[in-house]
């Protein structure tokens, strides 16, 4: 058994924190990986709020949920919307400021689609901030960081310097990451601990 892959890890920070009925979103939907396993853990009571900039990662995750939507386990409250995540605070529904369990990022580009269009960190890093102001106290921000790809471990870099900049008694920030492997994908993990509402 070894350790967890950074996805796993990210996944399990999610998990420890949401539970059914909860609202989450996939602040970057690309295949729709990180959609179908926030849908399962809030179930048919729950919100799922998915954003992408590319149509094709839209198709991508609505074909990922359908199974879910077949077998009545669909969140009741499901959105996938073709905009960008800096948009966060404005397509977020007002009754769910300060009240989400989860908002996850998958940063990079959608495998076997346009590798020219990536996340940037002039979008990323105000949709970050949104997002930690829309978790609810205890409401975790996860995030695959990809450095191995043209301009990903700029972004990365930036988004620790914010990371680490963020006030303790606000947020706690974690990372996870394969010490032997320079340029791999890593995980970080940020805990609200206080309302942004």
């Amino acid at each position: 058994m070894g350790l967890l892959s950074v996805i796993g890890m990210a996944h399990s920070w999610v998990r420890q924190r949401v539970q059914p009925g909860d609202a989450v979103v996939d602040a970057t939907l690309g295949g729709g990986v990180d959609a179908r396993f926030l849908a399962e853990l809030v179930g048919p009571r729950g919100t799922l709020l998915g954003f992408d900039i590319q149509p094709e990662a839209i198709r991508r995750a609505r074909e990922r949920l359908e199974p879910l939507a077949a077998e009545g386990r669909l969140p009741g409250r499901t959105s996938l919307q073709l905009r960008s995540h800096s948009e966060l605070a404005q397509a977020v529904p007002v009754e769910l400021h300060g009240r989400l369990a989860a908002v996850m990022f998958n940063l990079g580009y959608l495998p076997g689609a346009d590798q020219e269009v990536i996340t940037l960190p002039e979008t990323t890093l105000p949709a970050m901030g949104a997002a930690l102001r829309l978790l609810r106290p205890g409401g975790i921000l996860a995030c695959v960081l990809y450095p191995g790809h043209l301009g990903g471990a700029e972004e990365a870099d930036e988004v620790m310097r914010w990371a680490a900049s963020l006030p303790q008694e606000a947020a706690q920030a974690a990372v996870y990451r394969m010490v032997q492997k320079p340029g791999a994908p890593y995980a970080l993990g940020i805990e609200a601990r206080v309302s942004g509402r």
